[in-house]
This record gives structure tokens, sequence and C-alpha cells, in this order.
């Protein structure tokens, strides 16, 4: 009798996706990624992060949503169904021959949905206390983080890295994504303080002025954006390839958009709905940078022998 096999392991006994496929994986857990950031701000901006009053039973009675708690409730409950994202690891554990980089970024998926979901049952239990509001927001940006490399590296081989632009060009990339991932946290600081707590009850707020982070927050803003500027005019310097100045491209109009919303959301009282897009914004800003800098250098996939030529060798030897 052989041995016990995990659910993964049977599936790739009898399961080989293509590379197109795996990708396809990686790529919806990139989207699905991205739609529980969303989700997670529409918890907030409808009032509903205690729609659910306890965790991880949605009540004291009940495991799922109850029709008393509405509609607040439901949105609650939907946002934590949609944690359990686990395709980009039965690819890449079902593939062949078995990559185990690969697999190691797709489990390392699934590892950081279980400490948010262990993060938003917190969350609930201190009653929406911005601090840990933040670091769910924060932890949901570092599941887009592993996924978007995981995506990426579904497209590469296995090979060492090689640089595809200079050096200094590499380290202002650098400097786009750390300064990038501030703008993020600073971001969790004005809604920390501003008026969405998430919940019609009295929340307590980060102690300062809302406006005075968002005045903050835009200078980082600023920052990014010179930071991407000098990016895409480098880049054409060094004579990048075309895929590479298209990132920077891409990133460019991502952060412009983004802006823009974040100055209408301002000076219009920070309405509901132009959070949430602000939010879906942040996160293809993020995606924006990730690729960039994953463009900067390269894996080859080794190109498949041909039997042809692989018969003559055999012959000539």
């Amino acid at each position: 009798m052989g041995p016990v096999l995990t659910p993964l392991a049977y599936i790739a006994q009898r399961w080989t996706p293509s590379p197109r496929t795996l990708r396809r994986a990686a790529l919806s857990a990139v989207v699905m990624s991205v739609f529980i950031i969303v989700t997670g701000g529409a918890v907030r901006l409808t009032g509903s992060g205690l729609g659910c009053d306890t965790w991880p039973k949605c009540t004291d009675d009940s495991l799922i949503v109850t029709p008393e708690q509405g509609y607040r409730g439901a949105i609650e409950f939907g946002n934590r169904m949609l944690t359990y994202v686990l395709s980009a690891a039965v690819g890449a554990r079902s593939t062949k021959p078995w990559r185990r980089n690969l697999t190691r970024w797709a489990w390392a998926q699934f590892w950081i949905v279980m400490s948010n979901a262990v993060i938003g049952g917190i969350t609930v239990w201190m009653g929406l206390n911005p601090w840990t509001v933040a670091g769910h927001f924060i932890a949901a940006n570092s599941l887009l983080t592993v996924a978007v490399i995981t995506w990426h590296r579904a497209g590469e081989g296995d090979t060492a890295p090689r640089p595809r632009v200079p050096r200094p060009v590499r380290k202002l990339s650098w400097a786009i994504t750390v300064t990038s991932g501030l703008l993020i946290v600073l971001g969790t600081t004005v809604t920390g303080a501003g008026k969405h707590a998430g919940d019609s009850s009295d929340v307590p707020r980060m102690p300062w002025d809302w406006t005075d982070a968002a005045h903050v927050h835009a200078i980082a803003a600023w920052v990014v954006c010179a930071l991407a500027l000098a990016m895409w005019l480098v880049l054409r310097v060094v004579d990048a390839p075309d895929d590479t100045r298209a990132r920077a491209r891409d990133l460019l109009i991502v952060l412009l958009a983004q802006g823009g919303i974040g100055y209408v959301q301002y000076f219009t009282g920070v309405p509901e709905l132009l959070v949430a897009v602000h939010m879906l914004g942040s996160s293809l800003m993020w995606v924006a940078v990730l690729r960039l800098a994953l463009s900067l250098r390269e894996r080859p996939v080794p190109a498949p022998e041909i039997p042809a030529q692989a018969d003559s060798a055999l012959a000539a030897a």
C-alpha cells in the first residue's frame, strides 16, 4: 500500500497544467488579491466592519451570516469568504517538471491569507481598532505582492536572473518600490484618522488630524511621481527593452490617474465611492511598481529540445 497523498499531490498525479494554464491560475490569484483589498474597503465604507460581530463565527450562535444582520453582515461575511484563494498553489504543485521555487511562492500566498484571516479576526475582536485595520490592509498588500511575483515567475525559467538594464537604473527601481510602499503605509494613516471608521458605532480613530496626514501622503505621492518620471526618461536614454519601457509608462499613467482621484476626493469631502476607487488605484499602482521592478531582470525559459535534433545528436555519437 502506497503512502497517503495530500490533496494537492493527488491532483498533481492526475493533472498537468500547460504553462499558459499555470500563468492564468497565477493571474487569477492577483485579480482575487486586488478584489480582496477593494471588498475590504467596501466593508469599511459601508459601515459593515462589525456586520459579523465575532470571529471565526459570524455571530455567537451562527457560523454564517443571518438574515437579522442585513446587508452589512452579508458584506462582511462575503469578504471573509474571498480570502480562500488556492488556484496558484494547485497549479504550481501540479506542473511538470515540478518547480520547487515557484511552488513556495504559491504556498506563501496561502499562509499570508491564513495570517490575514487571523488579523481580521483580531480586528473584529478589538472593535475595529484603526491600528489593526491598518495592519489588515498592509497584510492584504503583502498577499498582492507575493501573487504578482508568482504570476511573473510563472512565465520565467528557473535559471539565475540576469540584468536587463544598468545597475543605477535598478537602484532607481528600488527607490520607487520603497517610496511606493511608504506611500501605501501613509495612506493608512489618512484612513485611520478619517471619517470612514468602518462601523456606525463609536470607533476610535488615530490621534491626529486626517487632513494633516493627507498632506504628508500627498508629498510622498509627488516623490513617487518624480521618481517614476525619472525612470521613464532614463529607460529611454539607456535603450531599455520595449516591455520595460512599457511598464514605466503604465506606472506613470496609473500614478496620474490615482493622484487626480486623490485630490478630487479630498476637495469633495472624501465620498465613499471615490475612496473605493482610490483603493483600487492603490492596488493597481502597487502592481505596476512590482511589474516594473521585475521587468529589469530576466530568467529565460530554456527552449524545448526538438526531437529531430536529439536523434541527429545520438546518431552522430
